[in-house]
């Protein structure tokens, strides 16, 4: 006979109708969950679990785990479902998921993300995949792509910068002025350009 409650399985063993045995069996949270969480929530991002665990196990764990909010009992062909109605919402969403069943889902979502020790279906559906099996490496990532884009903006208005100050000089727009730039050294400033930007991207090499 078994009973389930609360996150717990407890199993009892009855022989001849005399109890012989009692099992308890919960999947324990891991810390790291819990941490990826928090760090998500001080990011000021909302965090939904989708779970096919019954609703007791879902409301325990969420409430562990200090989710937001969650979907008990969700079978592996309605996860995508539940993707389109948080877009639905109004919401970018990111999927984490490792499973075969969560390919779907995956490539439902804005960004796919697959845990790397997880199946090959839902690494191939990804979009991001994190070759540790490390929960807090998803806020690491949501970081990392932050600055990223703000070196491509950097580099986009140092371009721009430099090109609306090289190219007329090349032209000879300050001919007038006397100042004129040799074909050969105008070659050389503009190949230059590429050093500060590339520089620059070399930055995000410091970030751990």
């Amino acid at each position: 006979m078994k009973l389930q409650k609360t996150g717990k399985t407890v199993v009892f063993t009855v022989i001849d109708g005399i109890l012989a045995g009692v099992f308890a069996l919960a999947d324990k949270v891991r810390e790291e969950s819990r941490m990826a969480v928090s760090e998500l929530e001080a990011r000021g991002i909302k965090v939904y679990m989708l779970t096919g665990d019954s609703e007791k196990v879902a409301k325990a764990v969420a409430e562990e785990l200090g989710i937001d909010d969650y979907f008990a009992e969700v079978l592996p062909d309605q996860k995508a479902e539940k993707i389109k109605l948080l877009k639905t919402q109004g919401y970018r969403v990111a999927m984490v998921e490792d499973g075969i069943n969560d390919a779907p889902a995956l490539l439902t979502a804005d960004v796919g993300v697959a845990i790397g020790a997880g199946t090959d279906v839902a690494i191939e559906s990804a979009d991001i995949i994190l070759v540790k099996n490390d929960p807090q490496d998803v806020p690491k990532v949501i970081d990392f792509s932050k600055r990223t884009y703000s070196k491509m903006v950097q580099n986009l208005w140092w371009a721009a910068g430099y090109n609306v100050f090289a190219i007329p000089l090349a032209a000879g727009l300050f001919a007038g002025l006397g100042i004129v730039v040799d074909p050969a050294v105008g070659a050389i400033l503009m190949s230059l350009s590429t050093v500060p930007v590339a520089v620059n991207s070399q930055t995000l090499r410091r970030y751990k």
